[in-house]
């Protein structure tokens, strides 16, 4: 896909990975773009970067996603590409709190399933349209420290691939972008020092780096989006030897509690 004369729908576009997208689509030539975000405020200051519309939407709340769907077409006639982009972090193990884990997969997992299926009607009619869900390499691998983050990371993926494998025939694209650490507040912002140590280690980019990362990745429309190509070689080793992947994840694991306690 070429983003020229495109209308595109991103929600999480108030900061971070989203916002990047916006500004970038916006260079690319989008012909509308709708931001979205829980923080209205933010949404509308990118969006007034770029000559755009900003809205306040929790994607975690599927009335509110349908409104965003059915608003955005009836201001620009279509939605040529939604970018299933807000997420949430919530670090600790099976400990965390159950509204905790209810609110990780409320919004990194049915909010997708909430954009599908307002999304899928028109675009399986038409033959057309392209879903971007931001997941991450955790949901690939894993991410130490943040069980709800990488179970539902995890999801993400499983979901993308199995609306791909059904409906991609049809014409209706899928991509799952899959980065690293990416310098947004979920990683220098979160209260559990350990996530962002994980990531750090692995070497961060900037939310640019993963925009431009996007626009290749939809240019050639590939299922999976990697900024950070490594990721491949790891889902690689992880596949050919499960266990002694899971031994190396525990020795990582084992020096970054060393050097957290140090």
């Amino acid at each position: 896909m070429e983003l020229r004369d495109q209308v595109v729908v991103i929600t999480g576009g108030g900061n971070g990975i989203g916002a990047a997208m916006a500004r970038r689509f916006h260079q690319e030539g989008a012909a509308a773009i709708v931001v979205a975000d829980l923080d209205g405020d933010a949404a509308t200051a990118v969006a007034d970067e770029i000559g755009a519309r900003g809205v306040a939407v929790d994607v975690a709340d599927e009335a509110q996603v349908q409104d965003l769907v059915a608003s955005t077409k009836a201001e620009h006639g279509r939605i040529d590409l939604f970018c299933a982009n807000a997420g949430i972090g919530a670090f600790g193990g099976v400990d965390v709190l159950d509204a905790e884990w209810q609110r990780s997969w409320d919004v990194n997992v049915m909010a997708h399933v909430y954009a599908a299926r307002a999304l899928l009607p028109d675009w399986l009619e038409q033959g057309t349209g392209y879903l971007l869900h931001t997941a991450s390499a955790a949901g690939l691998l894993t991410n130490i420290g943040a069980a709800p983050y990488s179970v539902t990371k995890h999801a993400v993926v499983g979901l993308a691939e199995w609306l791909s494998m059904t409906h991609g025939g049809a014409g209706v694209r899928f991509s799952c972008l899959c980065p690293m650490g990416v310098r947004t507040n979920m990683l220098l912002g979160g209260e559990d020092v350990s996530a962002g140590a994980v990531v750090l280690s692995q070497g961060v980019i900037e939310p640019d780096d993963c925009a431009a990362a996007v626009i290749e990745g939809l240019a050639t429309e590939r299922f999976l989006i990697l900024p950070h190509p490594e990721v491949a070689d790891f889902v690689l080793r992880k596949a050919t030897d499960h266990d002694r992947w899971l031994a190396g994840m525990r020795r990582l694991q084992g020096v970054i509690e060393e050097g957290l306690s140090t």
